[in-house]
């Protein structure tokens, strides 16, 4: 069993910041990649930011100067530093994880239950 565990979200005003954090918990034997996805009502789940085990990250253009991406792969957590942020941020944001089970032949994909992120204008 593999669980991602979301952390982090709330009501900021514009402007403000955030911290998202996302610990992968259960029989994992590596990490591929972690990553946020974010869901606004009347639009498709889009990618934020993901980042490798090895550090390489790739962050959507209309986040790019504001939010950073981190992981510590001791702990199997992910971090979403959202600084500047506006009403347009407003969404369930969901972490994601591919990595490979142990025993198992392939990696997957894990989805955590999503955060709520609300800015106020």
């Amino acid at each position: 069993q593999v669980q991602l565990v979301e952390s982090g979200g709330g009501l900021v005003q514009a402007g403000g910041s955030l911290r998202l954090s996302c610990a992968a918990s259960g029989s994992i034997s590596r990490i591929n990649v972690m990553g946020w996805y974010r869901h606004a009502p009347g639009k498709q789940r889009d990618l934020v930011a993901r980042i490798t085990s090895s550090g390489s990250t790739n962050i959507a253009d209309s986040v790019k100067g504001r939010f950073t991406i981190s992981i510590d792969n001791t702990k199997k957590t992910v971090f979403l530093q959202m600084n500047s942020l506006k009403p347009e941020d407003t969404a369930i944001y969901y972490c994601n994880a591919e990595l490979w089970r142990l025993g198992a032949l392939s990696p997957y994909d894990y989805w955590g239950q999503g955060t709520q992120v609300t800015v106020s204008s």
